[in-house]
C-alpha cells in the first residue's frame, strides 16, 4: 500500500513538471540564465573594488590613526584650558561687579556700542 502512494506520488510529481516545462519557454529560460550570469560578473566586480576600497581605507586609517587620537588629547586639554580660563574670568567678572556695579554695560548698552555686523546671519 505505500508502494503505490509512492508511485502515485511520483507520476503526480513526474506530470505536474511536465505540465510546467509546457508553460516556460527554454530560450526565456536561457534568456533569464544569462542575465543571471552578466548580474553575477558585475556583484563579483563589485565586490573586488569594495575589497580594494576596503583595505585601501583600513591603510589609510592606520597611517593617521596615531594623528586623530594625539589632537584628540590636544583637544580635550585645550577644552579643561579653556573652561578653567572662562571660570576664573567668570569669578573676576563677579568681583568686579561687586565692587563696582556700573563696570559692565547691561544689555541696551551693549548693542549701542557694537555695531558690528553678525558674520552668522545670512544677509
Amino acid at each position: 500500500m505505500a508502494e503505490s502512494e509512492e508511485e502515485s506520488r511520483r507520476a503526480a510529481s513526474k506530470e505536474v513538471s511536465r505540465e510546467l516545462k509546457t508553460l516556460i519557454n527554454g530560450d526565456d529560460l536561457d534568456s533569464l540564465k544569462q542575465l543571471q550570469y552578466l548580474i553575477l560578473g558585475r556583484l563579483q566586480d563589485s565586490n573586488a573594488v569594495m575589497s580594494h576600497f576596503n583595505e585601501y581605507s583600513e591603510n589609510c586609517f592606520a597611517e593617521v590613526a596615531g594623528d586623530f587620537s594625539r589632537n584628540t588629547r590636544l583637544l580635550k586639554s585645550m577644552k579643561l584650558d579653556l573652561d578653567y580660563i572662562f571660570q576664573k574670568l567668570r569669578s573676576m567678572k563677579a568681583k568686579i561687579l561687586a565692587t563696582y556695579p556700573d563696570a559692565f554695560p547691561d544689555e541696551s548698552t551693549i548693542e549701542a556700542l557694537d555695531r558690528r555686523p553678525d558674520l552668522e546671519m545670512p544677509q
